[in-house]
């Protein structure tokens, strides 16, 4: 009987090797996480939870284990529309953040957060005051020595989407090439006032007229811009019919973009901050 028992468990033992070998590779940071982990408990859906209680919405950032990495750099955007936008960077592999975005929903105790549309990766954090701490895969709280690796910090925004300098550095997800001697940079200003756009697109000085929505929804109307002639136009040709495509932007920290939908960004900007 003995013998049986013992030939059963090999048994079970090359089954699971095998169909370990078969599955896909998971992405570096679910197999990163910690086996062992505690349920969260139950708790009661009140008026008084985090969803509720706190001021959530913003930008949250931090380093999380890696298993094949340096360390995957965090950047999630929690909009009070109940939007997302998750940035990735592996750390000493890539030197991009690969942007996710969608909606997310809130537990019914009103405590988690689950990130749709996300795949082979965690998709579940626990709110807390200013911060966010993600949870394995199966929705629990990581425990262990490395817990306090998976706690995203609220971000103080240092810019404003309006009355900020902002100055482009990507576009159509090329970057801005350095300035030659004499050049100006290109740049726009969203001024309160009469909420009109204006900046330099390159060549020519721009205006036009822009609306802010909640949610993090931007139009811009109305575009016009001077007439002259400069032997490159090609960035502003190119930012002048991107313009009127944006719908949404995100702002994390002194970093702007201008996005359509859910796809990759159209233009990134910088703030400068004048003296």
């Amino acid at each position: 009987m003995k013998v049986v028992k013992n030939f059963a468990f090999v048994t079970v033992l090359l089954a699971s090797f095998a169909a370990c070998n078969n599955q896909s590779q998971p992405a570096a940071i679910a197999a990163a996480l910690p086996q062992k982990n505690d349920t969260l408990p139950a708790t009661v859906a009140t008026a008084d939870n985090s969803a509720a209680s706190l001021d959530w919405a913003g930008i949250y950032k931090g380093v999380v284990p890696c298993a094949d990495c340096e360390g995957i750099e965090t950047t999630i955007t929690l909009n009070a529309d109940k939007t997302y936008v998750l940035a990735t960077r592996y750390m000493g592999k890539k030197q991009t953040a690969i942007e996710e975005k969608g909606s997310f929903s809130w537990n019914d105790a009103g405590a988690i957060v689950t990130l749709a549309g996300l795949k082979e990766k965690p998709s579940q954090y626990q709110v807390g005051e200013n911060k966010i701490t993600q949870l394995d895969m199966s929705g629990n709280k990581i425990t262990g020595d490395m817990a306090d690796k998976y706690v995203l910090l609220k971000q103080a925004a240092t810019a404003s989407v309006t009355e900020t300098y902002w100055k482009l550095t990507e576009l159509m997800g090329q970057a801005i090439p350095a300035l030659k001697e004499g050049q100006k940079e290109v740049h726009i200003i969203l001024k309160k006032q009469d909420t009109r756009i204006t900046g330099f697109a390159g060549c020519n000085r721009i205006s036009g007229g822009y609306e802010l929505k909640e949610g993090n929804r931007i139009k811009f109307t109305g575009l016009i811009s001077t007439l002259m002639a400069c032997a490159d136009m090609k960035t502003e040709q190119e930012l002048l019919k991107l313009l009127p495509q944006v719908d949404n932007y995100s702002l994390n920290g002194d970093k702007l973009t201008l996005n359509k939908a859910r796809m990759a960004p159209l233009a990134r900007f910088e703030a400068v901050y004048l003296k």
